[in-house]
């Protein structure tokens, strides 16, 4: 049980980008969630992601001795449903979270490569994520906005 968790329903045993392929599932189940209850719906279950992940990423870990293995994404999950609640509910708003979400989690500038590096527990594991979520719905939110300003 604590695998198909982890792993989000086994996406993150995907032989090529388990991180992504964990991003994109969250992407779809996160719209979901956003068209049938609401953003802040989507919100709170990114804490709960949180919470609960970094918990059983801390025993997954122990139990394998790896830090941070690929095939765990419900940080890519709780991330991603951050970086969606943050920016907003169009197709459009979506899908640059995703990018955005993407390049923040592979980049890891400033202090998500902080985290990252230093933090050893599931804090770590999950907090280098949420905060990608962060930045990832931040940016989709203003170019969004400067697009609607802008050209729209």
């Amino acid at each position: 049980m604590r695998k198909l968790f982890l792993t989000f329903f086994y996406l993150g045993l995907s032989k090529k980008a388990p991180g992504t392929v964990g991003s994109f599932g969250a992407l779809i189940v996160g719209l979901l969630i956003m068209q049938y209850l609401n953003e802040q719906t989507l919100f709170l279950l990114s804490l709960l992601l949180l919470i609960v992940g970094a918990k059983e990423t801390n025993i997954y870990q122990q139990q394998n001795g790896v830090h941070d293995p690929k095939e765990i994404v419900i940080d890519e999950v709780a991330g991603m449903f951050l970086a969606l609640s943050l920016s907003g509910a169009t197709l459009i708003q979506a899908i640059l979270s995703f990018i955005f979400f993407r390049i923040y989690d592979i980049w890891k500038p400033s202090i998500i490569g902080k985290i990252d590096k230093n933090v050893k527990s599931g804090w770590g594991v999950m907090g280098d994520d949420m905060l990608a979520g962060v930045f990832a719905g931040i940016s989709s939110a203003l170019l969004y906005f400067l697009y609607i300003k802008f050209l729209g």
